[in-house]
């Protein structure tokens, strides 16, 4: 069993995920932005050994923890996609321009696109790219447990902005109607912020995916 945990980190209440391996007690890191005692304790808690840091993109929120992570730790950054490269340079200024800790540089071990998988354990997840929010957006899917992790592409009631520099509206629809919700309206997903939601709501009832279906 694929078992998560969401922590919720930084000023910006991003939800970083725990992701371990029932069988062997390894685990990853979702889109670990900060508050590293928080992400450790979690980790220590569980008895489990941290294996991999993942990206689904890297905004200061959700990668500004992860160079620190990776030296002190030694272990491999996935992802994002490379389109997402002028973010990972520009995160020192993000930390300035939003008052976070100063992020540590950091190049990605292994660069994702779509129809890659990771793999923690015995459990293996598929990559869809997903751009829009950025352009190097990417989720994680768990065909086993029916379970996406899907950054700020979509929301419980919402969608990811777009206004940020390489953000296209109709590149976000097209990855939300296109790749996700095709998936199964049972899918459950945890996203970048706020409650846990299905691809079956929110195809139902998000108000901003109305235009694109």
């Amino acid at each position: 069993m694929l078992h998560r945990k969401t922590l919720p980190v930084t000023a910006f209440a991003q939800n970083a995920s725990l992701v371990w391996c029932g069988e062997t007690n390894e685990a990853a890191l979702i889109d670990p932005g900060g508050d590293i005692p928080v992400l450790l304790k979690a980790i220590e808690d569980r008895g489990l050994t941290l294996k991999a840091l993942w990206l689904t993109h890297a905004h200061i929120d959700h990668a500004g923890a992860t160079g620190t992570l990776a030296r002190t730790h030694g272990v491999p950054i996935i992802g994002p996609h490379p389109g997402d490269q002028f973010w990972i340079d520009a995160l020192p200024q993000q930390s300035q321009i939003f008052g976070f800790p100063q992020a540590e540089p950091f190049a990605p071990t292994q660069w994702l696109k779509d129809g890659d998988t990771v793999t923690i354990g015995q459990h293996t997840l598929q990559v869809l790219h997903c751009p829009g929010h950025t352009p190097g957006h990417v989720i994680f899917f768990d065909p086993r447990t029916r379970h996406a992790f899907v950054g700020d592409v979509l929301f419980a009631g919402s969608i990811g902005r777009t206004d940020f520099p390489g953000g296209n509206h109709t590149d976000l629809i097209n990855a939300i109607t296109g790749k996700l919700l095709p998936l199964g309206d049972d899918i459950t997903f945890t996203p970048g912020h706020g409650p846990e939601s299905t691809f079956g709501e929110e195809r139902r009832y998000n108000p901003y995916l109305a235009a694109g279906l």
